[in-house]
């Protein structure tokens, strides 16, 4: 009989093991249909996990902090409607390192989400500074097919030069498409550059 793990150890004796959190990084400037994925994913991988939205002052946001949060909040709560019985999700803003922010919440190992090769390059090239400086594992998720080409990037870009914006709904949940709809009425700087860059570019 193989022998038991420390963490089964630990469940016979009778004392709690150490729950396993998780944080989930990433700007979500909007949060999309694969950013769902992985949370509906991880939330059966582990004992608690916090979706963390990061302040970036190098990207030209569209949403602010604070809108990121509302939205993904709100997204967080039909997921936990529709699915319950799984793990526990937070959703918090933070700024300065992931790492830690990690710390700060006691997560145990970072979750992040590969489309493709090229993620999967960089990706694990930040793993190993993280597990190296912190001591903090990383955890990989490959997202599904309807996913891997789906970017945060891509749907400001459909925002900005797409006339209808039906387009985005295979993207992003109809809460998200509303509130780009609401953006780009707005005429939003982000969006705006946006369509500038893209006319600089045909131009030149």
């Amino acid at each position: 009989m193989p022998p038991r793990s420390t963490r089964q150890q630990k469940q016979r004796a009778g004392s709690r093991p150490t729950p396993h959190v998780a944080v989930f990084p990433g700007s979500f400037d909007p949060a999309t249909f694969g950013h769902l994925d992985v949370i509906r994913r991880g939330r059966r991988l582990f004992d608690r996990l916090v979706v963390a939205v990061g302040r970036n002052p190098g990207k030209d946001a569209l949403f602010t902090p604070a809108e990121r949060v509302d939205m993904l909040r709100e997204l967080v709560a039909a997921i936990v409607r529709d699915e319950p019985g799984e793990a526990e999700v937070i959703v918090e803003s933070f700024s300065g390192l992931t790492v830690d922010f990690a710390r700060q919440v006691g997560a145990t190992i970072l979750l992040r989400g590969i489309r493709n090769l090229s993620d999967l390059q960089s990706e694990v090239q930040q793993a190993l500074t993280n597990r190296q400086v912190a001591g903090l594992e990383t955890a990989f998720i490959v997202a599904g097919q309807d996913f891997a080409y789906t970017s945060s990037s891509l749907i400001k870009q459909v925002t900005a030069m797409g006339r209808d914006l039906k387009a985005l709904k295979t993207m992003v949940p109809p809460p998200v498409v509303r509130q780009l709809a609401a953006k780009k009425l707005a005429g939003h700087p982000t969006l705006s550059r946006l369509i500038e860059h893209h006319d600089a570019a045909r131009e030149g």
